[in-house]
């Protein structure tokens, strides 16, 4: 998991532009509105690589290795944070508050592709923590 915050690029009287990726490959793109007291996520792709930018809301991004039996971790994920998540990684979204977010996609993941990378996992979300 790598976090880091989106900052404008480029700054004038018009207002600015922030760089989300530049020289990078992405084979999918979504926007996903997700209602308040949702779960999304509890899963893990063993190739595909997702890059999650937040438009509106916030979000926990809880994850944890795959080959680890540690407990997962959780970041909270405010406007204009993005987590990439490595092939490998489980991880799970836990909406507290209704949210926006858009997925960059790096391998199949979108329309047909949807499922093709997509492993299921037991919630890694503490039970005390779901909805």
């Amino acid at each position: 998991m790598e976090k880091r915050r989106i900052e404008p690029s480029q700054i004038d009287h018009r207002g600015y532009i922030a760089d989300i990726f530049y020289k990078h490959h992405i084979d999918h793109v979504a926007v996903i509105d997700t209602v308040p007291r949702s779960i999304r996520g509890n899963h893990y792709h063993k190739q595909s690589i997702q890059h999650i930018l937040i438009t509106k809301g916030s979000l926990e991004y809880w994850y944890r290795s795959l080959d680890s039996n540690e407990p997962a971790r959780c970041i909270l994920l405010r406007e204009y944070d993005m987590v990439s998540t490595p092939a490998g990684e489980v991880h799970a979204l836990r909406m507290t508050e209704a949210n926006q977010f858009i997925v960059f996609s790096e391998g199949l993941r979108g329309g047909q592709d949807y499922e093709a990378d997509t492993f299921r996992t037991e919630s890694i979300i503490p039970e005390n923590l779901r909805f």
